[in-house]
């Protein structure tokens, strides 16, 4: 069976600053459709054919500040492989969005982390090997 993700649901305080990030992140995301719930909540799709993410309009406050890597439940960070990671870095540190990228390393790959408007984090990696056992060489450590 072959697996992949297909979206992603997120509830959002915001939806024009979560889509100003989402498309400046990924320039080839686009609203797939939106609309509203029987309930009356608003949501959109934004992203490509294959893989979007559902943003789903908030309706009350959080009861707490999600804090990721807190040991908190919840998500810590949503991982997007991208062809040029310096370039996604670039056009987010150009838009005022906060880089939140640990120390990392590695020969088959680079990472780099942003935070969204609404405090989620987000990865974006470049690898610079097809063989799976390089891209997951777990043994040399990211430093």
């Amino acid at each position: 069976m072959k697996v992949r993700l297909e979206h992603a649901n997120i509830c959002v305080t915001d939806m024009s600053v979560m889509i100003k990030f989402l498309q400046t992140a990924f320039p080839e995301f686009r609203v797939r459709g939106e609309g509203g719930s029987q309930k009356g909540v608003k949501w959109l799709h934004i992203g490509t054919d294959d893989t979007y993410i559902a943003l789903q309009q908030a309706n009350k406050d959080a009861v707490s500040d999600w804090t990721p890597y807190s040991g908190r439940p919840g998500v810590n960070h949503l991982a997007y492989e991208v062809d040029d990671v310096d370039s996604v870095r670039d056009r987010l540190l150009a838009n005022g969005f906060k880089e939140t990228t640990v120390p990392n390393s590695h020969q088959y790959r680079k990472r780099v982390y942003f935070n969204d408007p609404e405090g989620n984090d987000w990865e974006f990696i470049q690898y610079f090997s097809s063989d799976p056992a390089k891209r997951n060489d777990y043994e040399t450590p990211d430093s």
